[in-house]
């Protein structure tokens, strides 16, 4: 399971969008979103109809329902993590990030035995990980400040939803995880090793559209962009009403909603600008991530992403 899957996966069901024709010139903005909380903004846009006829969402259960969209072209954009533009871009979508969503600020984690009080002591263990997702990049970083090399660890490739009955077996001795997950392994008696507010602002959600998108229709990505930032102003200025829409869309409780919200930092308009100016924080990690997925083999080739930042469809101030 993706990352992003974790939290209600019935929010698919609740948005009423268009039928998944392919995109045309006079259509409107047929951006992907699935489940997280950082895209929450965007959810809480919908429901109160602040996206214009110019976007429509297009709900899926995962990351990958995006990703394949904007390859078959039925997507002009999506809400994606860096790591998963980066492979899009590899493999020659040209696309450019115009928002960040969030910043994981402790939403991903380390899980170990109790016996593990540092990281350099992870060298020979079993470590549960899923590869080809966010927390295989968690775990190359974690390997990278042990001064470990991938032959120090035995990575279990799983999905994270698997990772507490790997625990429970017996099988691994740490878990590159989150949310349920995490708090599970910890009722079984794991401890929280590291987590990604030990290495901040490396985890990045962003929403990106196709190039051609952008240069079609920038009203469209301009409103949804805004209409991003309405949803998150009203998620900051109403958490009460906010936190009980979000449970009762994702069937979760309030109080796991709040944890969940702890766990990222939600961008403002100022960080976004900081974020995406060129060479900013967006442009410099996926460099650095692009390098570190070809060394791993995650990517079949380092993508052209010198201009994946776009921050002139940041509205000027928010109403």
């Amino acid at each position: 399971m993706q990352r992003r899957e974790f939290l209600g996966l019935s929010i698919a069901a609740g948005l009423s969008v268009a039928g998944l024709a392919g995109c045309s010139g006079s259509g409107p903005l047929r951006f992907g979103i699935h489940p997280w909380v950082g895209y929450e903004p965007l959810y809480l846009a919908d429901d109160f109809n602040w996206l214009p006829d110019t976007v429509a969402l297009v709900p899926g259960t995962s990351a990958k329902n995006s990703m394949d969209g904007l390859v078959a072209g039925t997507l002009d954009g999506a809400a994606l993590t860096l790591d998963e533009t980066i492979r899009l871009c590899s493999r020659g979508l040209d696309l450019v990030a115009v928002a960040v969503a969030d910043v994981s600020a402790g939403a991903d984690v380390l899980m170990v035995k109790p016996s593990i009080t540092e990281l350099g002591a992870l060298k020979g263990h079993r470590i549960a990980v899923e590869l080809d997702g966010v927390s295989g990049i968690m775990l190359f970083k974690i390997l990278e400040l042990a001064g470990l090399g991938q032959k120090d660890v035995t990575k279990v490739d799983l999905p994270v939803s698997q990772h507490a009955q790997a625990w429970s077996r017996g099988e691994v001795d740490a878990c590159v995880c989150y949310e349920p997950t995490a708090s599970m392994i910890e009722n079984a008696g794991g401890v929280r090793l590291f987590d990604s507010s030990d290495i901040p602002e490396t985890i990045f959600d962003v929403l990106v559209v196709t190039r051609e998108a952008a240069d079609r229709n920038p009203r469209a990505v301009r409103d949804l962009v805004s209409g991003h930032f309405r949803g998150l102003q009203h998620l900051v200025r109403s958490m009460h009403d906010s936190v009980y829409r979000i449970a009762t869309r994702q069937g979760i409780s309030p109080d796991e909603v709040r944890a969940a919200l702890a766990s990222v930092m939600l961008p403002d308009l100022a960080a976004n600008q900081r974020y995406l100016r060129v060479a900013g924080a967006i442009e410099n990690m996926a460099e650095s991530l692009s390098l570190l997925m070809l060394a791993e083999g995650m990517i079949d080739q380092k993508p052209g992403i010198q201009r994946l930042s776009d921050p002139s469809f940041l509205p000027a101030r928010i109403l």
